[in-house]
């Protein structure tokens, strides 16, 4: 009986040891012949047509922020603003970035001054959900940029730094907009 057990161990792990031998030299993956390397998309690049839009979607469907999402597009941060979050966007409209100075927004989608339209938009994100009804007169908040905003309440209404006043919210996916009828300026840095 023992030399029947040790057999049929035996049997057990030499039929076991083949098939994890076979396994490996029949699971071995074909060596890519593909020398074209694809860059990796990042998350805006996720098709998700049944999910809540999400703070890029949302903008990209308004028609009154065509300027802020050409503007988000030319500093390459759609898949910044696209992933998890939680954002509070504070939107212009188009009508906010026409108040500017003739020729400003041109001149910041150039290539040159990247840097300082991805400070400006970056001026304009929080990380946490700032709900409108949340917001108290006085209240700062960090934004992604890493200056501050001050919220005020003037009337019944929301301002921000005291110029630009929120018209409306929107919830997203991964956050919430508050669009706004001003165009948000960093302080100058020091």
């Amino acid at each position: 009986m023992k030399n029947g057990i040790k057999l049929l161990i035996s049997g057990c792990a030499i039929t076991f040891m083949v098939a994890c031998n076979n396994n490996d030299k029949t699971n071995t993956p074909a060596a890519d012949n593909n020398t074209s390397a694809k860059p990796a998309a990042g998350q805006s690049a996720v098709q998700d047509d049944m999910s809540a839009k999400n703070v890029v979607q949302v903008a990209a469907s308004s028609k009154d922020h065509t300027t802020l999402v050409t503007a988000v597009k030319a500093a390459d941060l759609v898949d910044a603003l696209s992933n998890a979050g939680p954002f509070t966007v504070f939107a212009p409209t188009n009508a906010a970035f026409d108040k500017l100075p003739a020729g400003t927004v041109e001149d910041l989608l150039t290539a040159a001054k990247k840097d300082a339209l991805i400070d400006i938009l970056q001026y304009h994100v929080s990380v946490g959900v700032y709900k409108a009804e949340a917001l108290q007169d006085g209240q700062s908040l960090g934004q992604v940029n890493g200056d501050n905003i001050t919220i005020t309440k003037k009337d019944g209404k929301l301002f921000v730094n005291g110029t630009a006043e929120i018209i409306a919210s929107i919830p997203a996916s991964n956050g919430i907009i508050h669009v706004i009828n001003g165009v948000l300026l960093p302080p100058a840095k020091k």
